[in-house]
């Protein structure tokens, strides 16, 4: 974990705004299909939809929170599915309060 990448991922209102959503997606996205959203992620496009952003800037901020290691990513066919990467968010927790 590079955490100055980290830190850098996380300096962006849209960004921070996924993280949030995606800890409890269920709680803030409706998903019309059979894919379990707290095991898999959640769409692209029902990211985008929900920040109001164009899809290439979605798709913008999401590589840059994958890149941190802050969100995976599974490809399901022609779909991606994004939910965050609670190991590094728990390592940048213990990093923070040891280190900072």
């Amino acid at each position: 974990m590079e955490n100055i990448d980290i830190f850098k991922a996380l300096a962006n209102e849209h960004r921070l705004q996924i993280l949030y959503w995606l800890k409890n997606p269920t709680d803030y996205f409706v998903h019309e299909t059979n894919v379990d959203m707290n095991e898999v992620g959640v769409c692209v496009g029902e990211i985008q939809g929900k920040l109001g952003l164009t899809q290439s800037t979605t798709s913008h901020y999401l590589s840059i929170l994958q890149k941190a290691n802050l969100l995976t990513a599974t490809r399901i066919g022609k779909w991606t599915y994004y939910r965050r990467n609670e190991t590094t968010l728990s390592e940048l927790s213990a990093f923070i309060h040891s280190e900072l």
